[in-house]
């Protein structure tokens, strides 16, 4: 297991004092799955008084000395050092009571909350492990540590934690933890919705986001109940083969694992419930539901406390992924000056997942998306004129040729862009101007 020289200075400057410390959690995982850990966390018997006469030559931040962490800059790297400890009881389904410090490696590894996270290393004695992680993490299973109904009532964010370990890793989650998981779903209520939704996100952002969607949607439902109505939702339509909740999973599946894209997936069609209407022949239509899905995907973001940059892209985009315009460049010009190059190619990544979920004889085509792509790509690459940022007057051109400030220079710089985006004008300073002069004033 590589370990960086800082780490390795801080574990030994404890031993050499007489106390045990380890690697532990998830840095030890990780190397044993041969990732690179982004984090190295490290546990040890010293108590937090004896850790800081260990290190009163280094730079010492009391991080969480009640709890017994203390973090260490060594070289200016910061490693977070904790004492050996035991949680007393959860009164709140999140935070102990009271934390009890103890020399004992093993009663520290009994509190944690899965079996491939109760895992510790030290160079001397190797990988300890105490309660089969190691089996756990060579057969692709998540499981708590002890009775999991005790782990997720001592700290309920564990079940959003066992979902998310699943769908990143691609493990299972062991049966009688995921009954636990279902059973204690509702004590995800007494979690911060922050919490929730940092760990919704890694959640959608891991390699079996869909499965985890698809067999754990009544939990998700504790968190977002409007998701609830699309379990075994019938959409009655000649192109879906799926329920509305295996169609979301589907379209997550086929979207790149970035968060305001797999959030606009797992919301593109949460509004379809609401908005069914079937016909004579039986078939079922949803006008409407892209906007009443914006504005409900909104909502949910907002009760989410989710950043307003990420909300704004994932209404954009739903709002938009019933769309249909031309594959030409008119029409292209005009939905980017809309949206941004950037949206542009979410959106058509967010459409082709859409029809990806659908039956396979009515996906158009992987040269479809990529025409449009292409088309408007080259807009950007040729630098074309398609919104008022562009284009080669400003409203203090129009104000130096005596058109007065106010609401009509905004609808006269408009009309100027239309011509040019319609080709019928150059985006020329003089010819725009003397046009505008002619037909506009």
């Amino acid at each position: 297991m590589f370990v960086p020289s800082e780490v390795k200075k801080a574990v030994l400057m404890l031993e050499e004092a007489g106390f045990e410390a380890y690697l532990v959690g998830g840095c030890v995982r990780d190397s044993l799955l041969g990732k690179a850990p982004t984090d190295y966390d490290v546990a040890s018997s010293a108590f937090p008084e004896e850790m800081k006469a260990v290190f009163k030559n280094e730079h010492v931040i009391e991080t969480g000395i009640k709890h017994g962490t203390l973090t260490v800059l060594i070289n200016s790297v910061p490693i977070e050092i904790t004492t050996f400890r035991i949680d007393k009881d959860y009164e709140d389904n999140r935070h102990p009571s009271e934390v009890l410090f103890t020399r004992s490696l093993k009663e520290d590894l009994a509190r944690r909350d899965f079996t491939v996270n109760a895992l510790a290393y030290n160079e001397k004695t190797g990988v300890i492990d105490v309660f089969g992680g190691k089996n756990d993490l060579e057969h692709g299973i998540i499981r708590c540590v002890g009775n999991p109904d005790e782990r997720f009532s001592e700290d309920a964010l564990r079940i959003m934690r066992a979902l998310r370990f699943a769908s990143v890793l691609g493990f299972e989650i062991e049966e009688a933890t995921a009954s636990s998981v279902h059973k204690n779903k509702n004590l995800l209520k007494n979690v911060s919705v922050e919490r929730l939704f940092s760990e919704l996100k890694k959640l959608l952002c891991g390699k079996d986001a869909a499965k985890i969607i698809k067999e754990h949607s009544e939990v998700i439902a504790v968190l977002i109940p409007e998701l609830a109505v699309l379990n075994g939702f019938d959409q009655r339509h000649f192109r879906h083969d799926k329920d509305a909740l295996c169609h979301t999973a589907a379209v997550i599946e086929n979207v790149p694992p970035l968060p305001h894209l797999r959030l606009a997936a797992l919301f593109h069609d949460i509004a379809k419930p609401l908005c069914q209407t079937v016909g004579d022949d039986g078939i079922a239509h949803y006008y409407g539901h892209a906007p009443l899905g914006a504005q409900m995907a909104g909502g949910i973001l907002t009760r989410l406390k989710c950043d307003t940059e990420t909300k704004n892209a994932v209404c954009e985009l739903i709002k938009r992924h019933e769309d249909r315009f031309a594959a030409e460049p008119r029409a292209i010009k005009r939905l980017l000056g809309k949206i941004g190059k950037d949206a542009y190619d979410d959106l058509l990544t967010l459409m082709r997942a859409d029809d990806l979920g659908k039956k396979p004889e009515y996906f158009p085509g992987e040269e479809f998306y990529e025409n449009y792509l292409k088309i408007g790509a080259d807009i950007i690459a040729k630098e074309e004129c398609f919104s008022l940022r562009d284009l080669a007057v400003k409203g203090a051109d129009l104000i130096e040729k005596g058109m007065e400030p106010g609401p009509e220079m905004g609808i006269v710089l408009d009309a100027l862009l239309e011509e040019v985006i319609d080709e019928k004008l150059p985006n020329e300073k003089e010819a725009l101007l003397e046009f505008a002069l002619q037909n506009l004033f």
